[in-house]
This record gives structure tokens, sequence and C-alpha cells, in this order.
């Protein structure tokens, strides 16, 4: 494990968050984002993602943060009855977003939370570095 590593997991965990604030803040503008007689209601997205693993020089897996594995739709389906709306099906049901604006704000601030505890691991960890430079001059 190098002295960098934690500045590089630091840096995955908070590109990770970034991307999961991108996602939500996607979600949430399409919120009202319905059926049309052309196009498909908006489908709730959300970030997969996994431990980034690398084999180290001892040949045992060493963590390097985490990687995004894909960005999924969910694909739960929302209906109203609307018989008059052109879009609606032969039910008079019409597609509407799924997505809960209560769940997204819960989910953004999870992110922002997990985004600042990687902002202060990575000032602690700088500051560790530079502790450690001091070290060696004296």
């Amino acid at each position: 494990m190098g002295i960098f590593n934690g500045l590089t997991i630091n840096a995955s965990g908070l590109a990770l968050e970034r991307l999961k604030l991108d996602t939500i803040s996607s979600n949430i503008a399409n919120v009202n984002t319905n059926q049309t007689q052309t196009t498909a209601a908006y489908q709730k997205k959300s970030i997969l993602f996994s431990e980034n693993l690398k084999n180290s020089r001892e040949g045992t897996p060493a963590t390097y943060g985490v990687k995004v594995t894909g960005i999924a739709a969910d694909e739960t389906e929302k209906l109203t009855y609307d018989p008059s709306n052109p879009a609606a099906n032969a039910e008079g049901y019409v597609g509407q977003s799924n997505v809960d604006i209560a769940d997204e704000m819960v989910a953004m601030l999870q992110a922002v939370r997990t985004y600042e505890a990687n902002v202060s691991a990575s000032e602690m960890n700088k500051t560790i570095l530079k502790k450690a430079l001091e070290i060696s001059k004296g």
C-alpha cells in the first residue's frame, strides 16, 4: 500500500458521491415528466457501484476505493387513471414518473453528508502526509 492510496480512495468516493448527486438532481428535475403519445414516462435512475479491488505486489487484493458499475433505471410502473388524456392506454391509464421527491431528498442529504465525510477524511490524509514530511526533514 502506497502513501497516496488514502487520497486515491477519498477521490473515488468524492467522484461517486458527485455522480449520485447529479443523478438525484436529474430525478428531481424529471419528477413531472409523464407519458406522452410519443415518449414513455421518466424512470428513476440510481447508481450502481462496487469496491475497486486490484492485486497488490504481494498478490493479495487491495482496495482502491469504489468504482461505478452502471446506472440503473427503476422500471416500476406508476399509472394514473385519466381516460381523457391522448396518451392513455386502452384501459384509460397514463404512465407517470416513478420518482418520489421525498425519497430523492433523503438520498440527496445522504450523498451530501457522505461527500462531506470524504472531504474531511481527505483533509486528514493531507495533514498526516504533511506531518510525515516534517518528521523526515527534522
